[in-house]
């Protein structure tokens, strides 16, 4: 049993008979009724009773035909459905940002996407890489942002590259520096981040690798509040440069870590490896490469 066999009878039906059916079809009378025929076939039952020109429903026939006109409408239904789809009419995103740079890096784009995208569905996820490359392996998220991974379990898109700054109280004894290394802060506390976030593991290795452990003074995701407590006395906190440059404040000062230079903040947008994406996931990416496009030509 076939759509067309469905929409034929259907025809038929309605125009009375099978010649008026072709026309409105736009098929020949044969190929009607051959359809109609194997569709009587297929159900092992006589749907119509030719009375010359004239077709009258069966029994059989009025059932399928209330049931050929049902199927239709869902078909069409199904179909104008993934059409918006398609054309991003309707669907939902299912995302996660990073924590840090939301305000600086994500919240423009974010908006930007709603105003193209208003009847996309935004389902948001804010967290370290800790909790969001779990949730796209579980499927919960089909996209988020991370740092880039090297499970071959994800393919990625990357978004950004940034060295990371240090942010230090105006009153501390390196603040006059410029440019410092990380061994250089070995006596001073540090404020690092949540334990969801990847970058801690990092700077934590680079510690190391410079020939010290750092003593922490206290934990955050929120880069503002790092910089608060910078601004209090409490620490220093390295944080990406396109978020230290905005979080520069009366009794908080930036420097350059000039070693290592390979600590960085590598932000990519994952997705399970092999994974369909929808038109909406789709569509996030492509502004995102749309937006690194703009920011070179700069």
């Amino acid at each position: 049993m076939e759509f067309k066999q469905l929409r034929s009878f259907i025809e038929v039906v309605r125009q009375g008979g099978f010649t008026q059916a072709a026309k409105t079809l736009h098929i020949s009378q044969s190929a009607v009724s051959k359809q109609v025929a194997q569709l009587e076939h297929d159900l092992a039952t006589p749907l119509l009773d030719r009375q010359g020109s004239r077709v009258l429903l069966t029994a059989a026939g009025a059932v399928v035909l209330q049931r050929a006109e049902e199927m239709l409408r869902l078909r069409d239904g199904l179909l104008s459905e993934l059409d918006d789809l398609s054309h991003l009419a309707r669907g939902e995103l299912r995302l996660g940002l990073p924590q840090l740079g939301g305000e600086t890096l994500f919240a423009s784009l974010f908006a930007e996407y709603r105003r193209r995208y208003p009847n996309i569905s935004i389902h948001l996820l804010e967290g370290g890489s800790l909790n969001i490359e779990p949730a796209v392996l579980s499927g919960e998220l089909e996209l988020g942002g991370s740092l880039k991974p090297s499970d071959p379990a994800f393919d990625y898109q990357p978004f950004c590259d940034e060295p990371l700054d240090v942010l230090l109280a105006t009153d501390h004894p390196l603040a006059e520096e410029g440019s410092i290394r990380l061994e250089q802060l070995a006596d001073t506390p540090f404020l690092l981040y949540q334990r969801s976030f990847v970058l801690n593991h990092r700077l934590m290795e680079a510690c190391r690798q410079a020939g010290f452990t750092p003593r922490e003074s206290g934990r955050s995701g929120q880069a503002d509040f790092l910089a608060a407590l910078v601004a209090a006395g409490q620490g220093v906190a390295l944080l990406p440069s396109v978020v230290a440059r905005s979080l520069v404040r009366p009794g908080v000062v930036r420097l350059t870590l000039s070693s290592p230079t390979d600590l960085r903040w590598d932000i990519a947008f994952i997705w399970r490896r092999g994974a369909y994406l929808s038109k909406a996931a789709q569509a996030w990416l492509a502004l995102l490469r749309e937006r690194a496009n703009v920011s070179a030509t700069r």
